[in-house]
């Protein structure tokens, strides 16, 4: 190493500056937030374009590739932006041209495209190599007079080309063509909407500064989709051009068409903005099959380039109103959510209509102001040339001795302009007039031109000037731009009357709700089964699948909010409309998107949420004997996973339930066919999480069957059944009140005949009681057709019962519900 060249250790860094680590991140990431929003994801308010939009208009201008010219193909466009301006890669700028020429996308599209530039149902453009594209018209509106110094340029990323840091926008295009963006820690959702309401806006604005956000709502009704529907509601629209956000709700067009054979059909012929239309058949198909929406029997989607036509078929029982009503809650419905934010001044800002529309104004101004001065600076110097050509015209015979005696035309021009005083522009200019310019005739209409340039440069003095006169100017502008693209608006604007909720629909029924081990669901009316006389074998209620058994059978008005007790001890809330209706042999629903029970959990009872009151309590018996009573205060705000109705101990299961006000007494039935019957008050009041206190004493082998609670006055008997469809009916005065957890009395005889009681049940005469076999068959039988006798006794054949089947749940029809089916 040369003894002049330093040792590189021995050299002192005069350049390191030592920053805390966190706050070089803090700056950085800082820096790149604000690239983000400023060079990519948020749109300028002044022309309503993010950078890549900017770049890509301005790139087909510069090709020549304009509406008047042939198309291109696309990689050509994408290719120029690319190279010159837009140092990205080629997918986003392809994508970003797509969606300028999608006429789904924008409200008025500002790329003219030619092949596949996608679809509604989501479809993917084709590769840029396929399609062809030129500007639209209305796209060349925002570039009107760029080259008139109108607006400002900057570098390109390579310092090789000049581009626009913003375009003239001859239109308020931010509002006409909305924009959607993600930045860092912010988002821009602003809708697009129509070209002349906008621009009446813009010119009410002009005339009157002091304008409110409610004056300039007289012309821009709401935002206009290019989708059309409906938009529902104004309060939502006001506040979003009040404060800048705003969530819009927007509902698909459509109507019901009578049909064949007395049904109706849906159709859809406009659907929400931005939604895919074929993941909207897709999902609606999708509720159909799992039992959320019922009676639709068809589904199918015939749109096709002239508009949208989803047909949805119903059947011939269907309540087109509760299908209207289930579409619209899920599917017909989406919410637009407003975020007029821009950048002004290269900072992002949330605007109201009046700051938007203020700010576009501005723009406007300068670029008409810029614009003016540009002209009239043309115009004074063609002005300057033409005094000249005129003067040199007054004495030509001199003028052209002068140049004929020069050597060079040098020499003429000094001569020119030393000689007879003209300026070094004009006598260059006379230096190369032909000979022939020099007639008469000619001579006229340098008079003309140059009157014509006087008044030219006296109205552009004037629009500098005046500023009531460029204002005019804007607004003459802006009107001719209305001339030339206005159209009708595409989406309507309809009152908000309230929600209607499902329930709102639902005709009022009584019906039966069966459950099956296997958790199928179903419900049926109870008018399908009318009474039978005692002993029949009933219909077939369930066609359940093999391995398969009935477990419960219920019944519950359409309305009516129930409280379902499971053997496990959980209870759920349950809406009685929200099973679905099947018919008689359905095996039904999976239950799983309904009640989220675990393997092994069923329904044991089930409680009216109605019945509750004052003071009510939910009294709980279990298989092992073990009685509860919990408060019904504590069965309020019930999860959808369920909550805990009594802790049970191993091998124990609920059986039943009833609701009492503490006044009852509670009989207790088993299968062995032992009662007890004790005051209530004996078993305490307890929360959720206790077991409860013995109610019976249980003989080896039996279980508990059935609850019910009765006074003193009541007058109605106890009503049991078996497996094998024996039953009888005893008046409850019969079996005495005892003291708890006592051995009971024997209520019924449980022998080879007659097996085990499966239900007890307090009826009078003249209700009517349901009963269900395990494998599906269902018979309604008055109460009074079953004898009354007394206790210890054998019954009589209520329901005849197949060898291999058994009965396996009664549940009993008041004689109010009676006369209500029957109406």
């Amino acid at each position: 190493m040369s003894s002049e060249t330093p040792d590189p250790s021995d050299i002192e860094a005069r350049t390191i500056e030592s920053v805390r680590i966190e706050d070089e991140m803090e700056q950085s990431y800082i820096d790149y937030a604000m690239s983000v929003i400023a060079g990519r994801a948020l749109p300028d308010v002044r022309d309503g374009l993010k950078p890549v939009h900017r770049r890509i208009l301005y790139a087909m201008h510069e090709m020549g590739v304009t509406s008047g010219s042939s198309h291109r193909k696309s990689s050509s466009v994408v290719g120029e932006t690319m190279g010159d301006y837009h140092p990205h890669g080629d997918s986003p700028i392809y994508d970003a041209l797509v969606r300028m020429a999608q006429d789904f996308s924008m409200r008025y599209p500002l790329v003219d495209g030619q092949g596949n530039f996608g679809s509604m149902d989501g479809d993917p453009a084709a590769a840029p190599r396929y399609t062809e594209a030129r500007m639209a018209p209305i796209a060349e509106e925002l570039l009107t007079d760029i080259e008139k110094d109108t607006i400002d340029f900057q570098a390109n990323y390579d310092d090789r080309l000049q581009e626009p840091t913003v375009l003239p926008a001859a239109f308020p295009n931010l509002l006409v063509n909305g924009s959607s963006g993600i930045a860092v820690g912010m988002s821009t959702n602003i809708p697009p909407h129509n070209l002349g309401e906008v621009i009446d806006a813009t010119i009410e604005l002009i005339d009157n500064p002091e304008a409110t956000v409610e004056d300039l709502m007289e012309h821009v009704k709401g935002p206009d989709f290019p989708t059309g529907a409906n938009i529902v509601g104004r309060d939502a629209i006001y506040s979003a051009y009040k404060t800048g956000r705003g969530r819009i709700r927007v509902r698909a067009e459509f109507e019901v068409e009578e049909w064949k054979s007395g049904r109706d059909r849906i159709v859809i012929t406009e659907v929400p903005y931005q939604q895919n239309k074929a993941k909207l058949v897709e999902k609606i198909a999708d509720d159909v099959n799992d039992g959320k929406i019922e009676g639709i029997s068809d589904l199918r989607d015939e749109s096709d380039r002239n508009g949208v036509r989803i047909v949805i078929e119903l059947n011939r029982s269907a309540n087109t109103e509760i299908v209207k009503n289930q579409l619209l809650e899920n599917h017909l419905e989406r919410t637009f959510g407003v975020i007029n934010l821009a950048l002004v001044d290269g900072q992002p800002r949330v605007l109201t209509l009046k700051e938007t529309l203020e700010e576009y104004i501005s723009h406007r101004r300068e670029v008409v102001r810029r614009r003016s001065e540009h002209d009239l600076a043309e115009a004074e110097d063609r002005a300057h040339i033409l005094e000249g050509r005129l003067k040199a015209l007054d004495i030509i015979d001199d003028v052209v001795e002068l140049i004929r005696g020069s050597e060079n035309r040098d020499e003429a021009r000094s001569g020119l302009e030393s000689e007879f005083g003209f300026s070094a522009d004009q006598a260059a200019h006379i230096v190369r007039m032909q000979l022939g310019s020099l007639t008469s005739l000619e001579a006229e209409e340098i008079e003309i031109e140059y009157d014509e340039v006087m008044d030219e440069i006296e109205y552009l003095t004037e629009i500098l000037e005046n500023e009531s006169k460029l204002f005019g100017v804007i607004k003459d502008e802006l009107m001719a731009v209305k001339d030339e693209y206005d159209d009708d608006r595409r989406t309507s604007i309809i009152e908000d009357v309230g929600t209607v909720t499902h329930e709102d629909l639902i005709p009022e029924e009584e019906v039966l709700i069966v459950m099956t081990e296997d958790d199928y669901v179903k419900r049926m009316p109870v008018s399908n089964f009318g009474p039978q006389g005692r002993g029949g074998k009933g219909i077939i209620g369930c066609d359940v699948k093999d391995g398969d058994r009935v477990t419960t059978v219920f019944q519950a008005n359409t309305h009516d909010y129930l409280l379902c007790f499971t053997n496990q001890g959980q209870v759920y809330q349950l809406k009685a409309y929200e099973i679905p209706e099947m018919s008689r042999t359905a095996r039904g629903k999976s239950a799983v998107n309904i009640l989220d029970l675990d393997p092994g959990e069923e329904l044991t009872a089930i409680v009216d949420t109605d019945a509750f009151g004052d003071d009510e309590y939910v009294t709980m018996v279990t298989q092992n004997g073990y009685i509860k009573r919990t408060n019904g205060d504590e069965f309020n705000n019930i999860l959808t996973t369920g909550i805990i109705a009594a802790s049970l101990e191993d091998g124990d299961e609920l059986v039943d339930v009833e609701v009492t006000d503490g006044s009852k007494d509670l009989v207790i039935g088993t299968e062995g066919g032992m009662t007890i019957r004790f005051d209530e008050s004996e078993a305490r009041a307890m929360g959720r999480n206790a077991r409860g206190v013995n109610g019976i004493k249980l003989a080896a082998g039996d279980a508990v069957a059935g609850l019910v609670a009765t006074d003193e006055g009541d007058d109605r008997a106890l009503l049991t059944v078996t497996e094998n469809g024996y039953g009888k009916r005893t008046e409850l005065s019969e079996y005495r009140t005892q003291s708890r957890y006592g051995k009971g009395l024997i209520d019924i005889k449980t022998n080879e005949r007659n097996g085990p009681v499966t239900a007890l049940k307090a009826v009078t005469p003249d209700d009517h009681f349901i009963l269900m076999s395990e494998r599906g068959q269902i018979m309604r039988t008055r109460a009074g057709e079953v004898s009354t006798v007394g206790r210890n006794t054998m019954g009589v054949t209520v329901m005849d019962v197949e060898a291999d089947d058994a009965v396996a749940s009664v549940d009993v029809l008041s004689a109010s519900i009676i006369e209500a089916v029957d109406d």
